[in-house]
């Protein structure tokens, strides 16, 4: 069936999907929090067509963590940390549906924080979080305020040993309990409804295939590579598809 690109036209058909489920999840990506200020990676306007001393995803990986620690928290402090953002329409919607109707979880590809903020309880952050800072000596989590207030490459004010945000980099490998833990929410879900991701960054695309329910959603502007095994496409700003 032909994509959605009406948004009215999308939130109707998405909510009627809703209420037919007893048991959603939800799999989203970057493109859930553009509309609260934080930019994407990969649309025209996102990280990864804007012009840095080196390209993001090398700013992103763990081998540029290790050997240029000056210019990787000057990138994190600037351009991964969004204090100001507020959660939007599909972050308040999906806390809803989490306390009132059928969502299980939230499984999440962000590592902003909004989805909790907006008073989602069960987030399962597949790539970690800005807002847990690791002592790589002994252990200490600090909030990323902290991090924000340092200079230069944080220490631990316990131990002076590095802190290095718990966000999953590139050539890092996931946090294989909660890979599971999101294969067994999906395999159990009668809706599985993926938005803002463009479903190309593995091993989180390759989750789909563990959907055995009822309906699969994508909503997402653009085109993504599953389109053709989802139930309903629905090509619109996704904060306005949430608004139902």
């Amino acid at each position: 069936m032909p994509a959605i690109t009406d948004a009215r036209e999308g939130a109707q058909a998405l909510k009627e999907q809703v209420e037919r489920s007893s048991s959603m999840v939800f799999l989203g990506g970057a493109g859930v929090s553009t509309a609260s200020g934080i930019p994407d990676f990969r649309s025209a306007d996102g990280l990864y067509h804007q012009h840095f001393a080196y390209p993001p995803e090398e700013m992103l990986s763990h081998s540029f963590y290790v050997n240029h620690p000056e210019e990787f928290f000057q990138f994190f402090r600037e351009r991964m940390v969004a204090p100001d953002a507020k959660p939007n329409q599909a972050h308040y919607k999906l806390a809803e549906l989490e306390e009132t109707g059928p969502l299980a979880a939230v499984l999440t590809q962000n590592i902003d924080g909004l989805h909790q903020m907006a008073g989602s309880k069960r987030v399962l952050e597949l790539h970690g979080s800005v807002h847990r800072n690791i002592c790589q000596r002994c252990g200490a989590v600090y909030p990323v305020e902290w991090v924000l207030e340092k200079e230069g490459v944080p220490h631990c004010d316990a131990c002076g040993g590095p802190v290095k945000p718990d966000v999953v980099l590139y050539e890092e490998q996931l946090d294989q309990r909660l890979l599971q833990e999101a294969v067994n929410l999906i395999s159990r879900a009668d809706l599985l409804v993926i938005g803002g991701t463009s479903l190309v960054v593995w091993p989180v695309a390759g989750l789909v295939q563990y959907f055995n329910g009822d309906a699969l959603t994508i909503v997402n502007l653009q085109p993504t590579p599953q389109d053709s095994y989802a139930d309903l496409v629905i090509n619109a700003d996704i904060a306005k598809v949430f608004d139902f």
